[in-house]
């Protein structure tokens, strides 16, 4: 009976899919507007994936990243009733038993929880409120069955736009089914929050919420409620006295120190999820961090080194290793990106350079030449482009860019060993005049074969894959208008003679000829003018 039941909500859903997908006109094209209204229509389940995509800066195209940013995650709260059942069931008992009160009203409501406020009943006079994160219930089995079925509705899409080329869309729907499982797992972001809170134990200016692991499960989270204000409430904020260019500095250095220290940083930093209380930067809600390994920072280090230098090498060798090439790779193509790129960033000072767009300039490179990033990586990206928008807000003339260079060479400066660097460089110094030694006798080898007239140059010819489509389009359409060609003047001849059987007093053949000749022009012409729309769009 179970088994029906869920076969024929999953029918049902499909084809509720199906429908909006219909109405939205999805044969058209996809656009970035188009695909954010589709995740809303189709429910809160789809708007969390949603924003889990646009976290893909590196395989999404950057504009369908924005818009996917632009979901709202407020949705209808769930009933009490059912906030109550889920309590239940974690405690095994009657809610009222570990608290005195919690507000029916919830404070926000989410795709995967809700938000209380509430009191503990063991708290005492001194003691403040604490926030009860609840799961929505039958939430997981929700998200599964609505994952397995945008697995079969991918395989109806039509290869408009350039979607289909550059995104695996079950690559991707897997790793948002990874993520969203870890968002549903509460136990994942209280240790989170235990490993944070350690990490930043000894930064007098920031804490997060104190976590009530007693309460605690993997469905219901009990936490300190944090007062204050958000972080970009720039007028509260002016009124209680706060200097917005400190915070502003003390909050890049942070989420600095979380990245090059920790390794472990916030990934979500928009101002609803960092507050100012007690004059302390506090932040909230850490179901979704970023990790980066020690491998990937030290090449992180070495690529920001390279762009401070203009070293177009070293910042080439960063992103290689970093990254994973999805294909054959054109190395000609990725260093004439990089060029671009440090001459429209590696000089210019410090503090005029926009993060964000540095961020979207280079994950538009990586996008041009099918390279995938880490995901701690692709998280960072995102995470640094929120910053960025939070520093504009509360204090544009702090240079998150400054502050990372700057802190990048004192870490070098500290760590540097004179004795171990000497050396390095005299090896490096041996080795340079060990072959610079051989330097007369090959140029002496190089003349005399020219002289003698057996010098020889090998030469590779590389074209962008711009040009070679537009070489193949071009060689494709001559060709067929040959053929065309062909057939009217072949079919002309045969009209001429008395062959039979005749249509209209027209050799049938001829007429035939003809009529493939017109209809193959036809859908030339109009292919030409779809795909001129289509780039467009």
């Amino acid at each position: 009976m179970k088994q029906a039941k869920d076969s024929s909500d999953s029918s049902s859903r499909l084809s509720e899919i199906r429908k909006v997908l219909s109405d939205n006109h999805i044969t058209r094209g996809i656009t970035p507007e188009k695909l954010r209204v589709i995740l809303e229509e189709l429910g809160p389940t789809y708007v969390k994936l949603g924003q889990i995509m646009a976290l893909h800066s590196d395989v999404l195209p950057e504009r369908y990243c924005r818009e996917l940013m632009k979901l709202e995650s407020g949705v209808k709260p769930m009933p009490f009733s059912d906030v109550e059942d889920v309590l239940g069931e974690t405690y095994g008992c009657d809610w009222h038993d570990c608290f005195s009160r919690i507000d029916e009203t919830p404070l926000g409501s989410a795709s995967i929880a809700q938000v209380h406020r509430a009191r503990l009943a063991s708290a005492g006079p001194e003691d403040g409120d604490v926030i009860i994160k609840v799961q929505r219930k039958g939430i997981y089995d929700t998200m599964a069955r609505d994952i397995r079925l945008m697995h079969r509705a991918v395989k109806f899409l039509p290869p408009v736009g350039d979607m289909k080329r550059l995104v695996d869309f079950d690559m991707v729907l897997d790793e948002m089914w990874t993520v969203a499982q870890e968002e549903m797992n509460f136990l994942h972001e209280e240790s989170n929050m235990l490993e944070f809170a350690r990490n930043n134990r000894d930064v007098r200016y920031v804490r997060c919420p104190k976590l009530y692991e007693q309460y605690s499960s993997s469905k219901v989270l009990v936490m300190e409620y944090i007062d204050g204000c958000a972080i970009s409430d720039v007028e509260t904020l002016r009124s209680w006295g706060y200097d917005l260019d400190e915070i502003g500095r003390k909050f890049v250095n942070n989420f600095i120190r979380q990245v090059m220290d920790d390794g472990f940083f916030h990934a979500d930093p928009h101002p609803g999820n960092v507050k100012i209380c007690d004059g302390r930067i506090v932040w909230i809600d850490m179901g979704m961090m970023g990790r980066l390994t020690d491998r990937d920072r030290r090449i992180m280090v070495e690529g920001v080194r390279g762009i401070a230098m203009h070293d177009l090498d070293r910042v080439e060798h960063a992103v290689l290793s970093l990254g994973d090439f999805r294909g054959k790779p054109d190395r000609n193509q990725l260093y004439v990106d990089l060029r671009q790129f440090l001459a429209d960033y590696g000089s210019a000072s410090m503090g005029s350079i926009n993060v964000a767009e540095m961020v979207t300039a280079l994950m538009d490179i990586m996008k041009e030449n099918r390279i995938s990033l880490p995901h701690g990586m692709t998280m960072l990206c995102r995470g640094l482009t929120q910053m960025q928008g939070v520093l504009q807000t509360i204090s544009p003339d702090v240079s998150m860019i400054e502050i990372a260079t700057s802190r990048i060479t004192e870490e070098t400066l500290s760590s540097l060993d004179l004795r171990k660097e000497m050396a390095r460089q005299g090896r490096k110094l041996w080795r340079a005049v060990d072959k610079g030694v051989e330097i007369p006798s090959l140029t002496t080898d190089i003349m005399k074969e020219y002289l003698a007239g057996q010098g020889r140059m090998n030469m590779t010819l590389h074209t962008s894959r711009e040009f070679s489509s537009i070489i193949n389009a071009a060689v494709r359409n001559i060709v067929i208008g040959l053929c065309i060609a062909a057939l009217l003047i072949g079919s002309s001849i045969l009209c001429m003679t008395d062959m039979r059987p005749r249509f209209f007093g027209i050799p049938l053949l001829g007429a035939t000829g003809f009529l493939f000749a017109i209809c193959v022009s036809a859908f030339l012409v109009i292919r030409n003018i779809y795909y001129k729309i289509r780039r467009r769009r």
